[in-house]
């Protein structure tokens, strides 16, 4: 009976610590450096008419998107990496197609922290779009206003990032130059996004920049994400401020379809001085990326991607 006693007991033991081990190892595994969070979208929309009274156009159109935030945090280091990347058309008889949304928006922060969640941090970012835009929508036969690289905006700069939470990130760069860029040739004149001459390819600026992205679970499945942006040029007009702000509301019907409405406001003296307004709206397919498992023990509030 003692042995019995014995050899049980043994057993128990070896048990619990295997079962203390596995317990660890799986608490290891679930803090990860990389954090990938993303959402890749297709939205249609169609309209058919047949001898109806009230008059219409038949008219089919999609747009397609991807919106990433790729981040990466250990220990003092964060390194956080945003693609957007949107392209939409509308075909409506009688007209012909029309571009609805254009957009190329790459950035990539880093940063080492030298107070609890603020971060003295270094970047670089591209703006710029895929295709020509025409006064006329995107009617190649009207004047050409714009193309790729054409504006194409290049920041780099160096600051201060304050990042309390995954829900709100600003980054502050009282240091940063900025590369206005028309290599199209036939946009290339005096005046044309604040160019000085004819046949200037570049404009160069240098600055204060400043971003924010904050992000708001309003309720279940239906998010919103502001971002906002502001530049000042200290060498030309430094009055002459550079504002952006772009809102997607995400409304999630189920695992693949969803809602999104996007408004875009803007304001550059260069371009036109007026505030420029985009909106859009649309109901479509979206699948979500959400490889954000606690990283650090302030992290947990990320399920406004969820």
């Amino acid at each position: 009976m003692k042995k019995l006693l014995l050899t049980v007991s043994i057993f128990v033991g070896i048990t619990t610590m295997a079962q203390e081990v596995k317990t660890d190892v799986a608490k290891t595994d679930t803090v990860k450096a990389w954090s990938v969070q993303g959402q890749n979208t297709l939205m249609l929309n169609q309209a058919a008419f047949s001898n109806w009274v009230g008059g219409g156009a038949n008219n089919v159109g999609w747009l397609a998107g991807v919106n990433y935030n790729l981040t990466y945090e250990k220990g003092k280091d964060l390194w956080e990496n945003i693609i957007i990347l949107g392209y939409g058309q509308n075909n409506t008889k009688g007209i012909g197609t029309r571009k609805t949304q254009d957009v190329i928006n790459l950035s990539t922060n880093y940063g080492r922290e030298f107070a609890k969640n603020w971060y003295l941090s270094g970047g670089i970012g591209l703006q710029t779009q895929f295709a020509g835009g025409y006064e006329d929508g995107n009617n190649p036969d009207a004047k050409k206003i714009s193309n790729f690289m054409a504006p194409g905006y290049l920041n780099i700069g160096a600051g201060v990032t304050y990042r309390p939470n995954d829900n709100f990130t600003m980054t502050l760069r009282p240091a940063n130059a900025r590369w206005t860029f028309v290599l199209d040739e036939d946009l290339q004149t005096a005046g044309t996004y604040g160019l000085k001459n004819d046949g200037d390819s570049s404009l160069f600026q240098f600055g204060f920049l400043g971003t924010a992205i904050y992000k708001i679970k309003i309720m279940e499945n239906i998010n919103l994400t502001n971002t906002a942006s502001v530049f000042s040029n200290y060498l030309d007009h430094p009055d002459h401020l550079v504002l952006g702000y772009s809102g997607i509301l995400n409304m999630k019907i189920n695992k693949f379809i969803s809602t999104n409405i996007t408004l875009d406001l803007l304001y550059d003296h260069n371009q036109i001085q007026k505030t420029q307004l985009k909106q859009t709206l649309g109901v479509g397919f979206a699948y979500n990326i959400d490889n954000g498992k606690k990283r650090s023990d302030k992290k947990d509030n990320q399920s406004w991607l969820k």
